[in-house]
């Protein structure tokens, strides 16, 4: 590790903290933190959780606060050493306010657009939501290096491009034979409006054939009485995860909006193909990605066209070339430190 190369990531990120250790339901979170700790000396600032979270963070130097006064707070403190580099993971509120503070202070800020803020903001609020994100992301992008995991997030500005990935060996091992004697759909994600989950299943009550569906998130909202339906729940161990796609023969991403799904690399990891919606079409770029409208006749179409041609998409997916949790780290790292 570099130890005089400081880098303090700030997120809105709910963390939970229990006898010295913290956890937080984003993998995505533990993941760059762990992964840049091993090159930089990494101090994390994000908000408290009362709720107990998922996924324990390997790392020591976290600062969970309960406001956005004791968050600014935080972020003044870390002023001591004018060589910190500052990474602002994902637009929100508490990320604008802090980028403003930065910003007057003169210091070296680097952003990670992982989502299209415009987009949830607008699924969330409506063409409000739009606006009121569309002023934060000017601000901050404003004389910010920025990091994006997509084209499309970045307006015509300069970025570097990163490819973010939870894939490792083990995703790549003992890949099982699917059963095909029914269509068994898999739902990997948050139970959120934006995701599609609430109107993948309005469109899923109407379906008289026999199809499967299991949802693997936190699905406390979630009143089920169809016995086609399967709740698992939230998953954090990763053997148990790739368990559960081995288990089904076709993965669905029905969100409204998306960036790069990691999702997606995960089932075709397994060799499932991807259902996705036309809304986030501009991810289909591998192969065993399929795109239906979002209705009843086009997603059972859909559904049915894979099953009759899954040996020859099998093949085909394996040709695709995956972006591995170790490429991603590496890309972020090298950006880090040549800027």
């Amino acid at each position: 590790m570099e130890q005089n190369k400081k880098i303090v990531i700030i997120n809105s990120e709910k963390i939970s903290e229990n006898e010295g250790y913290y956890s937080c339901d984003n993998i995505d979170m533990k993941s760059i933190t762990e992964g840049l700790s091993e090159n930089f000396d990494i101090f994390f600032i994000a908000k408290k959780s009362n709720i107990k979270r998922s996924h324990r963070i390997n790392l020591r130097k976290i600062k969970i606060v309960s406001n956005i006064f004791s968050f600014i707070s935080a972020i003044i403190n870390t002023f001591k050493n004018r060589d910190t580099k500052y990474l602002l993971v994902s637009i929100t509120p508490y990320v604008f306010f802090s980028y403003i503070l930065l910003f007057i202070f003169r210091k070296k800020i680097f952003v990670y657009l992982r989502s299209s803020g415009h987009e949830e903001y607008k699924a969330k609020l409506g063409f409000i939501g739009y606006l009121f994100y569309h002023v934060m992301y000017s601000c901050v992008t404003f004389k910010s290096k920025i990091i994006s995991c997509q084209k499309r997030l970045v307006k015509n500005k300069d970025y570097d491009l990163v490819f973010p990935s939870e894939l490792d060996a083990r995703w790549f091992e003992n890949i099982s034979k699917p059963t095909l004697d029914i269509p068994r759909i898999l739902y990997v994600g948050r139970i959120r409006v934006e995701k599609g989950i609430f109107s993948f299943l309005k469109m899923f009550s109407k379906i008289n054939t026999n199809i499967k569906l299991s949802i693997v998130g936190k699905s406390e909202d979630l009143k089920i009485t169809s016995n086609n339906i399967n709740l698992v729940g939230f998953i954090a161990d990763t053997t148990q995860l790739i368990k559960n796609y081995d288990q089904h023969n076709i993965t669905v991403l029905p969100s409204f909006t998306e960036a790069h799904p990691k999702v997606v690399d995960e089932s075709l990891a397994r060799g499932r193909p991807v259902i996705i919606f036309e809304e986030i079409k501009h991810i289909e770029k591998k192969f065993g990605i399929f795109v239906s409208k979002r209705n009843v006749e086009s997603l059972l179409e859909t559904i049915q066209n894979i099953m009759n041609s899954y040996d020859e998409i099998q093949k085909k997916i394996k040709k695709n070339k995956l972006p591995t949790k170790k490429e991603f780290i590496s890309q972020v790292v090298k950006i880090l430190k040549q800027n």
